[in-house]
């Protein structure tokens, strides 16, 4: 795992709670132009975040702000089903992703290839999970079918590891930089 002083994860908290605010569906602060963060953010914080609160606290207010839109009027009920505590795995298998990237430490493109494995390994079982909960168990679906499950994994997959890759990948490239930058600040003050 990076590390990162308790600070210094305090503020990579604070941004991924901010990140999470501004793209997660319908509200007053949304970013209409970025897609929904909410599982990059999953992800990193189990990379960066060792605190055991920051999960529940980020998942809490995921649903506050899904309830909120939906209280405004802002969004349909269409999501809000039974099927909707699927994400409390589904988002799960995506910070334990992030967890398992950050406990092996590599180097060079073994990194990359490590990091690319936990992204896509956590993104599909997050699909599984939530994608797979929503059809069989949201009552929208009157006949669910395994036949059905693979259409929808083949068309929602792809767009949802997409929008975590580059949100990782951006993620990735600013804590290279950010941690480059604090090395050669250290070695001239040294």
């Amino acid at each position: 795992m990076p590390h990162l002083s308790p600070r210094v994860q305090l503020i990579v908290g604070l941004a991924l709670a901010a990140l999470l605010a501004m793209t997660r569906g319908h509200h007053f602060a949304s970013v209409e132009s970025l897609p929904s963060a909410s599982w990059a953010v999953f992800f990193l914080a189990g990379v960066f975040v060792r605190s055991r609160w920051a999960f529940p606290a980020l998942f809490l207010e995921a649903v506050a702000l899904d309830f909120g839109a939906l209280w405004s009027g802002a969004v349909s009920d269409w999501c809000l089903s039974p099927a909707y505590w699927m994400l409390v795995p589904a988002y799960g298998a995506l910070w334990f992703g992030g967890r398992l990237f950050a406990s092996r430490a590599q180097r060079g493109v073994r990194q990359l290839l490590w990091l690319a494995l936990c992204v896509a390994g956590s993104a599909l079982v997050a699909h599984l999970v939530s994608s797979g909960g929503f059809y069989y168990f949201s009552g929208r679906y009157p006949e669910p079918t395994f036949a059905g499950l693979i259409e929808r994994l083949t068309i929602y997959y792809p767009r949802y590891l997409s929008t975590l890759a580059m949100y990782v990948s951006f993620a990735a490239v600013l804590y290279v930089a950010l941690s480059t930058g604090m090395r050669g600040v250290a070695r001239r003050a040294a």
